[in-house]
């Protein structure tokens, strides 16, 4: 999560955005958040929106690389403002606290300025390198303000209301620049510029960190030491660095002398954390205000599920943080997947991202899974996920494979969730892509675990995350509540998928894994060995599965995805694969439709023949849609292309003829879509605010509802058809 915001009308709203494409908006001070449609506004990592300081119901957002949007009535509806020249916003969008109408945003390489709301912008001459911030200066009359933008290049000043700028950083030791604010009040008289540039060690002495300017950024001296973390010699191995950095700074206009400063971690044990620094005196005097690993005292912030669970927090400096700039007692910091908020200046801090469900307690210490804690999702989701089931002999139960987070059940029908409980955790944590149920033993599952996510996304594809790392099976005999390795000869690679035949005998089922890279393996056994089963798959260059299915005529199919080799895709290997002889060999599928990047398939559960590939582009091949034979793979059509990254196409077990398709990774507009005709026309399912959507789930108790598995987005309930 990125780019935190708080409004100075309505100190309860407040806006996040995701790296997953989502803006997240809360009404009561982070409680509760709800997903912002995506083609409303998109998410934006790298630009803080900004609140109206004087109509909560206006906001600026760059949506996503698309440019600067506004809404008018607190979210529900955006539209663009003026087209900056150029570049994309950075750093953060800046309203003039008394003219609403003068605006400042960081783009690409400099700054831009708008005196008309946002209608039209000009580039400012000047200021360079990635914006952090800005200060308008209140002491200064409004016609003629002074403003100020740090950026990570130098602190910059205009004594015109942004028309020109000069240079404003005499005194720094450097101009690297890594956070920027300011405060100031034409009641008390009261200016002051914080900023933090990169320290580091000189003959054991701390050099840089924080600095600040009472005379409008013409001198600039050094913050007390006093209280900050100070080091030049990392502690531990899990510390940031060895020299702790100030990565963010706030302060407000009410209290320009508060000030709040932001580090990175030498260690994991208090002091050497990364914390959250707050001065009263205008950086003479510090004290630390955050500790959340509660393996030390105080520890001041409330515990999530990962906290519940492990028994220790792992946070790192943060991603993003907004302070109320009326009221600097309320502050909310955001890091990677998880954030809180404080309301009484940082004595106590709270979740923002979940909650515990009434009636559940966190124990002090490592428990069993049957008594983790229990969690509400509360709306502010930006997690991937695989796969979702209803338990086939306990509806009740309910499980989620997900990304990042591994994994997570509900015993109540979804209303709360348990991640999984530290005994008995599979060894590869990272990503969960599938399970497989026993057909006859109760609570007896398959899993297939990975630490190597996002596959068979653009990430891996285009080689931006690496695929090297372990994974593999896990058997589970308490209803996913604990997991035991199930790996025998199974290499040590990302395992993408597991089925079981329903046919072979209880105690020695016969098992298929998909491993991205290795290929396809089997066990007869139950799972506790595997043999290699890849003759005639593939190629010896690419054995990369990322799906393995199970007809219920005894067929089985194997899909290899896309591999590319200094940006080329490569023909070799990829395709969708049978074998009617349980693996013992495999043939080619869609020899007479190629395709270099295929994600998912499906195929109809009463004709092995009936089988529907979906496909992306691969860069100049736009080879994107979804593709069907009838035949078993002798001619094929492509009877969809709505976007340039198909992810799949899921039958629906009670409505013949209906046909969802899902949308991943760019798509133009919705990401879910529905065809009543057997593919004939399709129509979106725009009532769901996500586009990028994965795998549809099938409710076995409400044929009138679904699941939806999304790529960033979690997991979404709602109708069958709109």
């Amino acid at each position: 999560m990125f780019c935190p915001s708080i409004s100075p009308v309505d100190p309860k709203l407040m806006m996040v955005s995701s790296d997953m494409s989502a803006s997240y908006l809360s009404t009561d001070g982070g409680q509760n958040w709800r997903m912002l449609r995506y083609d409303q506004v998109r998410g934006n990592t790298n630009c803080r929106p900004a609140f109206d300081p004087i109509d909560p119901r206006i906001i600026y957002a760059a949506s996503g690389w698309e440019g600067i949007k506004v809404t008018h009535d607190q979210g529900e509806h955006w539209e663009f403002v003026g087209k900056l020249p150029g570049n994309r916003a950075q750093g953060e969008i800046a309203i003039d606290p008394e003219n609403p109408t003068h605006l400042l945003v960081g783009v690409d390489q400099g700054i831009c300025h708008s005196v008309d709301g946002g209608a039209t912008w000009t580039h400012c001459e000047g200021p360079h390198g990635k914006t952090l911030g800005f200060h308008f200066d209140l002491t200064s009359p409004k016609d003629q303000r002074i403003c100020f933008a740090g950026t990570t290049e130098g602190i910059w000043c205009s004594e015109d209301g942004g028309a020109t700028w000069k240079e404003s950083d005499s005194g720094l030791p450097v101009k690297q620049i890594l956070a920027f604010a300011g405060g100031s009040n034409a009641k008390d008289a009261v200016a002051i510029l914080y900023c933090s540039v990169t320290a580091h060690s000189e003959n054991g002495r701390y050099i840089g960190g924080i600095y600040l300017s009472q005379d409008r950024g013409v001198t600039w001296q050094p913050a007390n030491l006093q209280g900050l973390n100070a080091e030049t010699k990392a502690f531990d191995e899990w510390g940031e660095g060895p020299v702790a950095q100030y990565v963010q700074l706030l302060t407000t206009n009410a209290d320009p002398r508060r000030v709040y400063a932001f580090n990175s971690s030498t260690g994991v044990p208090p002091p050497h954390n990364a914390s959250v620094y707050r001065s009263e005196d205008a950086g003479q005097t510090w004290h630390s205000t955050f500790q959340n690993d509660p393996r030390w005292t105080p520890c001041n912030v409330e515990p999530d599920y990962v906290v519940a669970a492990d028994h220790q927090a792992y946070s790192g400096s943060p991603l993003g943080v907004a302070i109320n700039a009326e009221n600097p007692d309320e502050v909310l910091t955001i890091f990677d997947d998880h954030g809180f908020v404080t309301q009484d200046g940082g004595k106590t801090w709270a979740c923002v991202h979940t909650h515990l469900a009434p009636g559940s307690k966190i124990a002090d210490h490592a428990v069993a899974a049957n008594e983790a804690a229990q969690w509400i999702c509360n709306g502010l989701v930006v997690t991937s996920t695989w796969n979702f089931y209803v338990d086939p002999f306990e509806p009740d139960r309910r499980y989620i494979c997900y990304t990042d987070l591994g994994f997570a059940r509900s015993l109540d029908r979804g209303k709360t969730w348990q991640w999984w409980a530290r005994p008995g955790r599979a060894p590869w944590q990272n990503t969960c892509y599938e399970l497989a149920f026993d057909p006859q033993t109760k609570g007896k599952i398959w899993g297939a675990f990975s630490d190597v996510h996002d596959i068979p996304n653009n990430n891996i594809i285009s080689g931006n995350h690496g695929s090297a790392r372990p994974g593999g099976v896990c058997v589970s005999t308490d209803f996913a509540a604990t997991w035991k390795q199930s790996n025998d000869g199974l290499p040590l690679a990302p395992a993408v998928s597991v089925v079981v035949d329903p046919k072979s005998p209880p105690g020695a089922r016969v098992l298929y894994a998909g491993l991205f890279g290795p290929g396809v393996f089997k066990s007869i056994d139950d799972g506790r060995t595997w043999k290699e089963a890849n003759e005639g798959l593939g190629a010896k260059t690419n054995l990369r599965v990322d799906r393995v299915y199970l007809h219920p005529d005894g067929t089985l199919f194997a899909l290899i995805t896309a591999k590319r080799v200094n940006g080329v895709y490569q023909q070799e290997g990829v395709g969708l694969y049978r074998s009617t002889d349980g693996a013992a060999s495999w043939t080619l599928v869609n020899g007479a439709q190629p395709l270099l990047w295929p994600k998912d398939f499906t195929v109809d559960p009463n004709d092995s023949k009936k089988i529907y590939v979906s496909a992306a582009d691969a860069r100049e091949q736009k080879q994107g849609g979804l593709y069907r034979t009838t035949d078993g793979g002798t001619t094929w059509d492509r009877i969809a292309r709505e976007g340039p990254e198909h992810f799949g196409a899921y039958l629906s077990p009670v409505h013949p003829g209906w046909i969802y398709l899902t949308l991943c990774e760019g798509a133009p507009g919705a990401g879910l879509w529905l065809s009543r005709d057997d593919g004939v026309t399709w129509t979106p399912m725009s009532g769901l605010p996500f586009s990028n959507v994965q795998r549809v789930a099938f409710d076995p108790e409400d044929p009138e509802s679904i699941y939806v598995t999304t790529f960033g987005g979690s997991v979404w309930h709602g109708p069958a058809s709109e």
